[in-house]
């Protein structure tokens, strides 16, 4: 190590400081960047959290599916069923007691209706058993005189009932228990629906009233707004139907009663009821039982039937329909048919029961809630002639035959 005479060691010199020194200064910017900014973690802990919280929605929402179907239900059986509360209610009856009125109403014509058409199934299935032999002889003759086969009813019956008794008493019994579990579960379904109903058509204003405390008035308004639609659409909804439906159930009683229908009543209540309230296959599922029944018993009545159920569509749908249904539920009939398969597709056979109300109460938020403004006149956009009612026409010819014809310029002075 090099010395000094007098100074001691001398020591190195340090060019750090000297590079430190001459360095061009590091720009903070970059340790910036070199560091994960603070909302990363965050924002990833966040996109887990929400995974799980939709995982688990699905998840509950899979397992209460039965539950919200019941509540969505009642909640549209409430908006059906009130506005006849409302009615009793303005007459001085308590809401609950004139719910429960309503209520045992409805139970009433439900046991009537089901009475009526579950004889009328009892009666056609024994008449149909006493008959089958007969069917089966003439069908066993059809079939081997035009085929030329050699089919033998006798020899058929005979590998039937040498089947083991045993098993056949086993495959019953399973059925019978299968049955009357669904039977059980259906029964257990209806009644919740209608505890639910009952609780919010009756406790109706306790629960605005619970909702709406929890917002500002101009939300409130919009809340009552809205719930106010769905009660007019579904209570509309109910009455146009109700109505077509005896029209329908009266005159369809007549015409079977002239034809000689068997059980014109339950089969005329049973057209009426499922024409109207099942959408777009109520017709021919109201159609096929009074047809099977006048096939049954005289095959010329089967055509009488059909031309007096085709006879009456056409009378509703020119004639009736239009104006009853034109203030209660408007709704354009592409839009109910796809309403209907959409409902259909979401929740199967409720959904397409409550698919038109729905369908008419969101056609009616819309219509309030969306502006509409002046349409540009073209050829494209020119809506065509709208044909009148004929009890319009019938209507403006009496008025026109009773004022008589109205001449131009007769009005002005001389």
């Amino acid at each position: 190590m090099p010395t000094g005479d007098d100074d001691g060691p001398v020591e190195a010199p340090d060019h750090r400081e000297e590079d430190a020194a001459t360095a061009p200064a590091r720009d903070p910017r970059i340790d910036d960047y070199d560091r994960m900014p603070r909302w990363v973690p965050r924002a990833i802990a966040l996109f887990f959290l929400g995974i799980v919280a939709l995982a688990t929605s699905v998840w509950l929402i899979g397992k209460l599916r039965e539950l919200l179907v019941m509540l969505l239900v009642a909640l549209f059986l409430s908006f059906a069923l009130e506005p006849a509360v409302n009615w009793l209610q303005a007459r001085g009856w308590r809401r609950g007691t004139g719910t429960a009125v309503v209520f045992a109403v409805l139970f009433v014509a439900g046991g009537l209706f089901v009475y009526a058409i579950g004889s009328l199934f009892v009666d056609q299935v024994q008449n149909l058993v006493d008959q089958a032999p007969e069917y089966v002889s003439d069908i066993e003759h059809w079939v081997n005189d035009t085929f030329n086969a050699d089919i033998n009813t006798d020899d058929l019956a005979a590998q039937l009932q040498s089947g083991s008794a045993n098993d056949i008493a086993t495959g019953l019994a399973g059925n019978v228990l299968s049955v009357g579990a669904q039977a059980v579960g259906v029964l257990f379904r209806g009644l919740t629906i209608l505890l639910f109903t009952f609780y919010l058509v009756a406790d109706g204003p306790r629960l605005r009233r619970s909702i709406c405390s929890t917002m500002r008035p101009d939300r409130q308004r919009e809340v009552l707004r809205v719930w106010e639609i769905a009660i007019d659409k579904t209570g509309g909804y109910i009455y146009s139907r109700g109505l077509l439906a005896f029209l329908s159930a009266v005159f369809h009683y007549v015409a079977f009663l002239i034809i000689g229908v068997p059980f014109p009543l339950p089969l005329a209540i049973w057209v009426g009821v499922l024409s109207q309230f099942v959408p777009v296959v109520g017709t021919y599922l109201a159609g096929a039982l009074p047809l099977v029944i006048a096939l049954i018993d005289q095959p010329i009545e089967a055509l009488w039937v059909l031309a007096a159920i085709v006879i009456y569509q056409q009378v509703e749908n020119y004639l009736l329909a239009p104006p009853i249904t034109a203030h209660t539920m408007d709704i354009h009939p592409a839009v109910a048919f796809g309403a209907v398969i959409a409902g259909a597709s979401i929740l199967g056979p409720v959904g397409a029961l409550l698919a038109l109300p729905a369908g008419a109460t969101l056609q009616a938020f819309v219509s309030t809630y969306v502006n509409r403004h002046d349409v540009v006149e073209t050829h494209l956009t020119k809506p065509p002639r709208e044909r009148r009612p004929l009890l319009t026409v019938l209507s403006a010819l009496r008025a026109t035959r009773r004022d008589g014809p109205v001449v131009p310029g007769a009005d002005e002075g001389t």
